[in-house]
């Protein structure tokens, strides 16, 4: 619950931003891959989480899952740029994504506490 609520209050000010920057035309392909990289961490977060008090090998094939995860996001954002540019601009669509995914990533020991 908490890496969902993290991630939402991230996307608004990284759509306000990038909105504010590249024009709002912009604004609903950062929200939407913003959102999508809160649904990824959700469920990486969520696959770790039960295995870090077990084996460190056990751990580490749930992390590779989360990892795995964050693959597919890049092939979805990268389907989407090659597919409708116009919807989906590269740069904007790009910086939602890693905006909202990096600072996710680094805060995800402590959702796995």
């Amino acid at each position: 619950m908490k890496v969902l609520l993290t991630g939402v209050l991230l996307t608004i000010p990284v759509a306000a931003i990038i909105g504010g920057t590249f024009g709002m035309h912009a604004a609903p392909a950062v929200v939407g891959f913003g959102l999508a990289a809160t649904i990824i961490q959700v469920v990486a977060v969520a696959a770790a989480k039960p295995a870090v008090d077990r084996s460190f090998d056990r751990f580490m094939v749930r992390w590779g899952v989360g990892m795995g995860l964050r693959l597919v996001g890049l092939a979805l954002f990268v389907t989407a740029v090659l597919w409708r540019p116009d919807v989906f601009p590269p740069l904007p669509t790009a910086l939602g994504f890693l905006g909202v995914l990096i600072p996710l990533l680094f805060m995800e020991p402590r959702f796995l506490k």
